[in-house]
């Protein structure tokens, strides 16, 4: 068994969506491909069939990968959070120091991340160092560019 890993409830049906369209939609169309490769006749010199079987193989990987992944998570109960504190599934306000720039970013499983939506994952750097800090309290969080100093502004569910 893998980690367990806390998930949304709306991240859970998401990754059951995917690992549906992957089941019933991909899979399918890939063993079409094979057999369609498998008429041509000599497998041993079948581009076409050495590349479908290898997309299946790829294919099968993802489904048993989403499979663990779904099996390994647990619904947070959003209604037992607490936001005194950062934790995952907290929004989080926070200024950079240097240049007094505001950022919001919400806490989330590495399956749910989508920084396009603010949505970081709980593996980051910056929500590693932002986990557990209060309102006030200044992180020096290590990133690529060095280490920066954030102030947390508020915290929200």
């Amino acid at each position: 068994m893998g980690n367990v890993s806390l998930i949304t409830e709306e991240g859970l049906l998401k990754l059951r969506k995917k690992l549906d369209q992957l089941i019933n939609v991909e899979r399918p169309a890939i063993s079409k491909q094979i057999a369609e490769a498998r008429d041509k006749g000599d497998l041993s010199e079948n581009a076409e069939y050495d590349a479908a079987k290898e997309a299946q193989g790829l294919l099968e990987m993802k489904i048993s990968k989403l499979k663990e992944s779904i099996q390994n998570s647990r619904i947070i109960d959003e209604t037992q959070l607490d936001n005194s504190k950062v934790q995952i599934l907290s929004k989080v306000k926070i200024k950079n120091k240097k240049n007094q720039a505001i950022m919001e970013y919400q806490i989330v499983s590495e399956s749910e991340a989508d920084l396009k939506l603010r949505k970081i994952s709980i593996d980051t750097p910056i929500a590693k160092g932002l986990l557990g800090k209060k309102v006030g309290d200044i992180v020096e969080i290590i990133a690529p560019a060095g280490e920066i100093a954030f102030e947390i502004v508020e915290i929200s569910l």
